[in-house]
Order: structure tokens, then sequence, then C-alpha cells
């Protein structure tokens, strides 16, 4: 099953503005109608005030945020290589086609059709297939570019704040300037702290298998992982990350594995690992 949902053109561009975050939160149970490898459709309003296709997110994961979190508890995350943003400035209006659906849509105003609960709408198969082909040759939103997030906190981490403007790092045109600011600037002031936080709480050991440098080898060389990634609008906080080796942080970062707090385990796709050591990490209600 495929999903239609209605992003508030507010909430959308802060998205692009913070780096294109390839998942969608919601209060509404109704965001895990949709299958694994269905698509969650979304529409925007655009300049002028018309309705444009703003994303298809083809789906490789259902999770629960943590309790208590701002944006519901329903989150979907969408496949990288298959999922696209949409240039909404620049597409046609998709309002005629969308008042054509079985979707129970009147009024003059098509987004007071879609508040609350209502926000997100099951879409039968031919409504898919009628907005795939309508999306074919639509514009891409450049700004929605995959960003090398291992590569951006490798250089966050050790770079220091004094010398952030010179990190070899091409953020232009990707996210907004306060947020580019953040990253390569006020980021470094607060990562190492952070990390060796995280390094003191566990003992240096991957809260995933468990390792432990320190004790084996007097080193520390766990990293912190950022579970929602810095280049999709994610904290700098301990509440946003957890200590992983390399081996697992190259894991997840290649799988692109988010965290499920429903259980506090990785949904690495073909199975899930979950997190042996926690102490700071709140699961869903």
């Amino acid at each position: 099953m495929s999903l239609l949902y209605f992003w508030r053109a507010d909430n959308y561009r802060r998205d692009l503005d913070d780096g294109a975050a390839y998942h969608l939160n919601q209060s509404s149970r109704r965001l895990h109608d949709v299958d694994v490898g269905g698509s969650v459709w979304a529409f925007t309003r655009a300049a002028g005030g018309r309705y444009a296709l703003a994303a298809e997110l083809v789906v490789r994961s259902k999770t629960l945020n943590p309790a208590g979190y701002p944006y519901g508890p329903y989150r979907v995350w969408g496949d990288r290589s298959r999922s696209r943003y949409f240039e909404v400035d620049a597409g046609p209006d998709v309002e005629p086609l969308l008042r054509g659906f079985d979707l129970s849509v009147s009024g003059a105003v098509l987004g007071r059709s879609f508040q609350g609960g209502a926000a997100v709408r099951r879409l039968a198969p031919v409504d898919h297939a009628a907005l795939a082909a309508f999306a074919q040759g639509l514009p891409l939103e450049p700004r929605a570019r995959s960003v090398d997030e291992e590569a951006l906190e490798w250089r966050i981490a050790r770079a220091t704040p004094e010398a952030s403007d010179a990190i070899p790092y091409d953020l232009r045109g990707r996210v907004n300037e306060q947020r580019r600011t953040w990253l390569l600037r006020e980021a470094p002031r607060r990562s190492r702290a952070l990390v060796e936080a995280l390094r003191q709480m566990y003992y240096g050991r991957c809260q995933l298998c468990g390792w432990e440098s320190r004790t084996a080898h007097a080193v520390d060389v766990c990293e912190a992982h950022h579970l929602q990634w810095l280049s999709r609008g994610g904290d700098d906080a301990t509440g946003n990350m957890v200590l992983l080796c390399p081996n697992h942080h190259r894991l997840v970062h290649a799988l692109d594995a988010p965290l499920d707090f429903r259980d506090l385990a990785f949904d690495l796709g073909d199975r899930r690992e979950v997190l042996r050591l926690n102490e700071h990490l709140r699961p869903a209600a």
C-alpha cells in the first residue's frame, strides 16, 4: 500500500533548509500503513498558492520515535537511492489530479481536507500509478542531493572552531547559510565534549557489540554516530547519538540504517541489531 501526505509548506521548506531528511514523522498511526517498498507521495503548497508534488519516499523502514517526540511517534524512512524530492516551484499544479482520486476531498481549499490525522491518506493502486505517471520528467530538487555524512562527521569531529571555515567540504546549495554555519562553526565546539561524555558513560564500549578498546588496548576508538544525520537536520546532542565501534559505524552508514525506538534496534534490512548497552536513550512509550 502507498500513501498520500500533505506536507505543510513551512515544514517542507525547513526540511530543505536543514538538509533533506528522507524521512517523515506523524502523530497518525496511518503513516505506518504504508508497505516497505511502497511509496509515500507528498504534496505541498507552492509559490502562487497552487499545489505541487513535493516528494516520493520509497519506504525502506518504519520506526517509532522516542517517547514524547514532538512531531509524533510514527516515522517512515525513504530509500535514498529510490526516493525523490521535486522542485515544487517549477512543477505543474497537481490539484486537478488529486481531486480525481477517491479521497473524500471537498471544499475550495484542498489543504483544509488534509488536517490533523487526515494529513495521511491511503492510495488505491490506480492512484499510485497515476502519481507515478504524473511524476515522470518532473524537475528534481537540487538541494536534496545526498551528502557524504561519514565524511562530514569526520571533518566536524576533527575541526577546530577557528579553522572551520577551511573545512574542505562543500555544503553550498544544499543547506541554507544558517544551517551551514552551525555545521561548520558551532558543531565542532560541542562534538568532542559530547563524544567524551558518551565514552565515559559506556567506558569506551560499543553500544551494539560491547567491544572494549579501552580495556584491551588503553585507547578510545569507538565513535559517536548521529541517529538523525547532521546533514539531514539532526542535532549534535547526546539524545541524537550512540557510541559505535568503527565496524558498526561504517555498517550503519553504508546501510543508512535507522534506530527504531520501539526496541532500540538498528534496522539493517535483513536483520535487526538491538543496543546491548543503553543508559541515555528514551525508548518509545
